[in-house]
């Protein structure tokens, strides 16, 4: 079944949460849509899978501290953006969507989520299970005769708190195809 571009489809079904084995919101269909190139202010790492938890609590705060200092507002939810294909190391940025420039500040930078078709999805649930929303879009892409890219981008469209429940969480998952653009073969790295 192909989805046209910009029509997501909500599934009717209930899903398990595999995390507490209760019924939580379906995800929405995977979709593709076109999306522009959007600056981020960014702190990128290559670390350990086990690292990511602790990097995202030390790299946002530190991402807020750099854009109060230069009189810039996140323009948007919080985002982790991952290059290349993970293993025991991950390469991956903390970042923030801007609507001005910033200059480097210490570990954060402004980098450019690149222009391209994106294939998405929205994950409800905790973080626990975005693994099984990644293979299944993935698995959809492939089916599809898609080509993934090696950047994907979670956008944190609630913010995790220590009172929120997990089930409530709601990350849109953005994957670059590779069969648009070099940036989705090359990971979109503008690095000095």
């Amino acid at each position: 079944m192909t989805i046209a571009d910009d029509e997501p489809g909500d599934r009717d079904d209930l899903a398990l949460d595999a995390d507490r084995g209760e019924a939580r919101e379906p995800d929405e269909l995977p979709r593709v849509r076109e999306v522009s190139s959007a600056p981020v202010a960014s702190l990128r790492r290559t670390i350990g899978m086990e690292e990511l938890p602790s990097f995202f609590d030390m790299a946002y705060p530190a991402i807020v501290g750099s854009l109060t200092r230069q009189g810039v507002p996140p323009a948007g939810p919080a985002l982790g953006i991952y290059f290349g294909t993970p293993g025991e190391t991950i390469d991956v940025a903390a970042a923030f969507p801007i609507a001005a420039a910033i200059l480097p500040d210490g570990e954060v930078h402004e980098i450019l989520l690149p222009a391209g078709r994106v294939a998405e999805v929205v994950h409800h649930g905790s973080y626990g299970t975005l693994g099984q929303t990644y293979q299944r879009l993935e698995d959809w892409m492939r089916a599809e005769g898609l080509v993934p890219g090696e950047v994907t981008w979670e956008t944190y469209e609630t913010m995790p708190t220590p009172e929120a429940d997990p089930r409530d969480m709601r990350t849109r998952i953005s994957w670059l195809l590779a069969d648009d653009t070099d940036e989705g073969r090359a990971g979109g790295d503008d690095r000095a």
